[in-house]
């Protein structure tokens, strides 16, 4: 089973992800977060194998904990999920390390694909 962690501020993208995730036997939601902070710590608790980040949340950004989790020797991939999908947090987020960029407002449904994808692939 693929271990995801949800890291987004907003309760209402955190359920919806959840709620489309839960119905793939694939995929194991073990953690949600609200900050980065919150993020970190359910990261190295759990050591998932897929992160979805959000790029602005409260105690330290997405931006963030995707350059802390890239460092470490098996860093799990990261999903950054954001509301402004500029060239140049695009650009921030591969360079970092992400290796997939989604828009919320027009993106969100191919979650669910990539992890399933991911997942039969392990």
């Amino acid at each position: 089973m693929l271990k995801v962690i949800i890291a987004d501020d907003s309760d209402i993208v955190r359920a919806r992800l959840v709620n489309l995730l839960s119905e793939n036997p694939l995929i194991g939601i073990v953690g949600e977060a609200r900050d980065g902070m919150g993020a970190t710590i359910l990261i190295e608790k759990y050591k998932p194998d897929v992160v979805i980040l959000d790029i602005r949340m409260p105690r330290e950004t997405g931006f963030d904990v995707l350059k802390q989790i890239k460092k470490q020797k098996s860093a799990p991939i990261v999903i950054m999920l954001t509301n402004y999908p500029y060239i140049q947090y695009r650009e921030r987020c591969q360079k970092d390390g992400a290796e997939y960029f989604f828009d919320k407002a027009t993106e969100f449904e191919k979650i669910p694909l990539v992890l399933e994808d991911i997942a039969n692939s392990s």
